[in-house]
């Protein structure tokens, strides 16, 4: 027998057992894993730590300006270490680049935001001035009410298109803005279908909604990008956005990663928070001193 049909055949085989092994996304199961990762969670300094190296510390606000960008990417660098990304809007980008000059933290802005429209060349040409510009990542929101419509044909155009703006320069996250969604199992459906199309993480919300991030999301999107690895051997990471406010808060997020994806999966290549304000409450857990700081700004 060919070598090569034998090897095809193992994969084929593997799959069917992986498939096997999984239990198809069943919205029950959801609050049983929030209520185990709650009773884990540990809101203290070691975990305001591992928060701060994921956070994206975000500013989308209409009012920014160059000196708001800054002072923000001087909070990103802290004695506590430093925060995994700024996400800004494009015209600060390279603002963000100066003020941060050689510090890791890497640059973020958003696309197709925050309405999620369907034109995908207009979202191309934003995503290729962004990377020019400097972006390390972007902040894609899918055209969610398409694909709550069943169009789906407009959401894999836009996914592709932009993947291949991002080149080999950029990560694409995708937001599917979950709390306009009125069924998990579609939000699950959503995330399996930007990870079939690149998205290198797929993030709850635009944080310009009345409902942001919840833990039912994240356990349901956290198992689409378990249920992807397992399936099709995709690696993706998760990110949720707006509403993280606490270090508790920031606690139960990552006791969920853990108990889906095992100890030490939330890390800033498969994890982030995006969020502003909660930088503010974990450095205090942490306990740094931030009398004299700036308060931050916005509804992150």
């Amino acid at each position: 027998m060919d070598l090569l049909y034998i090897q095809s055949l193992n994969v084929v085989k593997k799959k069917i057992l992986i498939a096997r092994d999984l239990m198809p996304f069943d919205p029950a199961t959801v609050p049983v894993i929030i209520d185990a990762a709650k009773a884990v969670a540990k809101a203290d300094a070691s975990t305001a730590a591992r928060a701060i190296s994921v956070l994206d510390l975000t500013s989308l606000n209409d009012n920014d300006t160059d000196a708001v960008i800054e002072a923000l990417c001087k909070r990103a660098v802290n004695t506590a270490g430093h925060t995994a990304a700024v996400c800004v809007y494009a015209p600060f980008i390279k603002t963000a680049r100066a003020a941060l000059g050689e510090n890791p933290v890497k640059i973020a802005t958003v696309v197709n935001f925050p309405a999620g429209g369907n034109d995908v060349e207009a979202v191309k040409a934003e995503t290729e001035a962004a990377v020019a510009d400097g972006a390390d990542e972007i902040d894609l929101v899918l055209p969610y009410k398409a694909f709550l419509a069943g169009d789906i044909a407009t959401c894999e155009a836009m996914l592709d298109t932009t993947r291949a703006a991002c080149g080999t320069k950029a990560g694409m996250k995708v937001i599917l803005e979950s709390g306009y969604f009125d069924d998990l199992a579609k939000v699950y459906n959503a995330a399996r279908l930007c990870i079939k199309h690149g998205a290198n993480f797929v993030k709850t919300s635009t944080g310009k909604i009345p409902v942001g991030a919840t833990p039912e999301a994240a356990v349901t999107m956290i198992t689409a990008v378990r249920d992807a690895k397992a399936e099709d051997g995709a690696i993706c990471g998760f990110k949720a956005a707006g509403g993280v406010r606490t270090t508790a808060d920031a606690a139960h997020y990552i006791a969920i990663a853990d108990n889906i994806m095992g100890e030490g999966w939330a890390a800033p290549a498969t994890f982030r928070f995006g969020a502003s304000g909660v930088l503010t409450a974990l450095l205090e857990t942490y306990g740094v001193d931030q009398s004299g700081e700036a308060k931050p700004t916005g509804n992150y």
